[in-house]
């Protein structure tokens, strides 16, 4: 609904910065199909639906903003997505990490670079509290992740240090 301003007009509600996330999507989603051009054919089609069910909620999605812009109800102003102002430097810092995190990746291997975004992440986002607990957390997810999908499904994500002395290991 329209928010009314105190002169009784009604102000129309900024939601450009909602599409954002669905735009890198579907960019990803893009991306994503372009990759798996040379897998296997059941891989491909496991791909293909996860990737179609993805651009349809993104299509539902754009469509409820597209009727909400037309009705006068919202418009594509971004004002919201930098305010306050005081969240845009743990933005900025999520956005590193993750930038950090897809670079490092292929140095480090899966294993450490998801403890290190993990634990970053959370860190940041937590100011700092409950250390301990977060560096725990953050070993037992990678750790699990480790097990789940490089020991138990074998699939091919970057291996790093600790990938190549649980390979010699196992």
């Amino acid at each position: 609904m329209s928010e009314e301003n105190g002169s009784g007009n009604t102000e129309r509600k900024p939601i450009g910065g909602e599409l954002v996330i669905p735009v890198v999507a579907f960019i990803f989603t893009l991306y994503y199909f372009w990759t798996i051009v040379d897998v296997p054919w059941s891989a491909q089609v496991s791909a293909f639906f996860v990737g179609t069910i993805l651009i349809g909620l993104i299509g539902a999605f754009v469509f409820k903003c597209v009727g909400r812009i037309r009705s006068g109800e919202a418009s594509l102003q971004i004002g919201p997505l930098f305010a306050p102002k005081s969240y845009v430097p743990k933005r900025l810092a999520l956005l590193g990490l993750t930038l950090g995190f897809i670079f490092f990746v292929q140095y480090l291997g899966f294993t450490i670079t998801v403890f290190l975004f993990l634990s970053g992440a959370m860190l940041l986002l937590s100011n700092g509290q409950k250390k301990v607990f977060i560096i725990s957390l953050s070993a037992i997810l990678s750790l699990a992740g480790w097990a789940l999908f490089i020991w138990a499904f074998n699939t091919r994500f970057p291996a790093g240090p600790f990938e190549n002395m649980m390979k010699g290991l196992l």
